[in-house]
């Protein structure tokens, strides 16, 4: 771990990532372009040499590690109570899809579509995240209870804000099921909490 942090914390910062994007856009009807795409992009990197890759480069996961700092940090006032049922939520959901095969066949099979879709059309094209919310709302969703967005129902009830939060829903759970298939356990940030905070600073400090 010579850079100070390890390949889970890159996924579960990639978790992190998604949860204050889907909050930003609930509430503000905006968030960071760039993290926005990083986020969407992880979704269709399926076959990564390295983890990193998935994100791409480091200062792309910067909201992600900078939320996942407030969130482990004992100051209080840095924790978002909303912030923290997202990522709960989006952890649970993926156990859910983990165990569920049908679904996962399905959902392989719809982000390689989506894959394709790319020698056509470049990544911001509207069409690329609405399929990805589609794959959200068809594939993950009815695996749980729905994940109850709170906002500002002026932003919230723009059809392309709602597509947004189900791509970064999306995106949140490609981390999860990165962050899981790397070892990665819920008891882990509870019992690693300094670890992984520590981690999440030298992170920020090599952005």
């Amino acid at each position: 771990m010579s850079n100070g942090y390890n390949d889970q914390d890159l996924a579960l910062a990639g978790v992190c990532q998604s949860a204050a994007l889907v909050k930003a856009i609930a509430r503000s009807g905006e968030a960071d372009k760039e993290a926005i795409e990083a986020s969407l992009s992880s979704i269709l990197v399926t076959s990564p040499d390295t983890t990193q890759q998935v994100y791409g480069s480091l200062p792309n996961l910067k909201t992600g590690f900078t939320t996942l700092v407030a969130q482990l940090d004992n100051d209080n006032r840095m924790k978002d109570a909303e912030i923290t049922r997202y990522i709960a939520a989006m952890l649970g959901l993926e156990r859910k899809l983990n165990r569920h095969a049908k679904a996962l066949n399905e959902l392989s099979s719809r982000v390689s579509h989506v894959q394709r879709q790319l020698a056509h059309v470049d990544f911001e094209n509207s069409q690329i995240i609405s399929n990805l919310a589609s794959i959200y709302s068809d594939v993950v969703s009815p695996l749980a209870p729905k994940i109850q967005v709170a906002g500002n129902p002026t932003y919230l009830s723009i059809e392309s804000n709602q597509k947004k939060v189900r791509a970064l829903l999306l995106a949140g759970i490609r981390s999860a099921v990165l962050w899981r298939q790397l070892g990665g356990k819920r008891r882990q940030i509870l019992f690693n909490r300094k670890t992984v905070l520590q981690n999440g600073r030298n992170a920020l400090r090599q952005m």
